[in-house]
């Protein structure tokens, strides 16, 4: 099979989308240590649980929400439950399975990072967009995740009509 080059457009419009997903990490993660002390990640975890009915979740389903491992998400569970934000407890459905669940104190680092997290967000990423580009960017994203995750995982995140 031929190799299939990239066209000058192709090429413009890749690199622009790789700067994006290289530069926005530090930028969310930079706001959430310096206001929060949380990484970009950790906030994402606990902003996940306080969505979650009674604020407590699956470790396996908190991963795929997450897009996680296990292992990388029970080592930054760990550091969240020595911090006492989070709690990790049996599944009563399954004993084999261990949940996650989000302390007050879990709740109260959310409901503080929250509005510092969603500035950030508007400022750095909505804010420079019309509502076509934005329209646009979220059907942009649709198409990728057909291909980036077609299993849907990531789906829950957004499509609250969806169920897992």
């Amino acid at each position: 099979m031929e190799t299939r080059w990239l066209d000058e457009a192709e090429r413009e419009a890749w690199l622009r989308l790789v700067a994006v997903v290289e530069l926005l990490p530090g930028v969310l993660d930079g706001q959430l240590r310096s206001s929060a002390g949380l990484t970009h990640f950790e906030y994402f975890v606990l902003a996940m649980l306080s969505e979650a009915p009674g604020r407590t979740m699956r470790m396996t389903t908190l991963a795929q929400r997450t897009n996680a491992t296990l292992p990388r998400l029970s080592h930054v569970v760990r550091r969240l439950e020595d911090r006492g934000l989070v709690k990790r407890v049996p599944c009563p459905e399954d004993g084999r399975a261990t949940n996650a669940l989000l302390t007050e104190a879990g709740w109260n680092a959310v409901v503080d990072a929250a509005p510092g997290h969603v500035d950030t967000v508007r400022t750095h990423v909505l804010d420079p967009l019309t509502r076509k580009q934005l329209e646009q960017l979220r059907g942009i994203g649709d198409a990728l995740l057909t291909k980036l995750d077609p299993e849907g995982r990531m789906t829950a995140l957004y499509d609250p009509g969806r169920d897992d």
